[in-house]
């Protein structure tokens, strides 16, 4: 269910780095706590982030969640087919749903931090 390449944070967003690229989006366990998505609110390309900061949100038919980044770093690209389709991040919330990527250091320590998949697995069972 979580891919094994991705790393996990304990704000249940999940990061797939490629070179000084991260794509950032919310896991599987996070949008079934929400619920149905009906907007997302991203930020723009070109705005730089510290790792914690709020980079923006999502309202579903429950609630409205904060999405942090687990990294720093600078936008380079929000994906706008949310702005038509909000409800992908429910569908398919680990690829088509993803939410921002950003351009980071690659050796940032907090990369290091983040969970692999065996570990969020296990954290998402201890908030049962």
């Amino acid at each position: 269910m979580y891919p094994s390449e991705y790393r996990y944070s304990e704000e249940h967003e999940w990061v797939q780095v490629e070179n000084d690229i991260a794509t950032i989006g919310i896991t599987a366990f996070a949008q079934d706590e929400l619920g149905e998505v009906v907007y997302v609110d991203l930020p723009e390309a070109g705005d730089s982030f510290e790792a914690g900061d709020e980079i923006g949100s999502i309202e579903s038919v429950k609630a409205v969640a904060e999405v942090y980044t687990p990294l720093a770093g600078e936008i380079v690209e929000a994906n706008g087919e949310l702005d038509d389709a909000p409800e992908t991040v429910n569908e398919d919330p680990h690829a088509k749903g993803w939410l921002i990527k950003l351009r980071i250091d690659p050796n940032d320590p907090k990369l290091g931090e983040l969970m692999d998949a065996a570990k969020y697995v296990a954290f998402t069972k201890a908030d049962d």
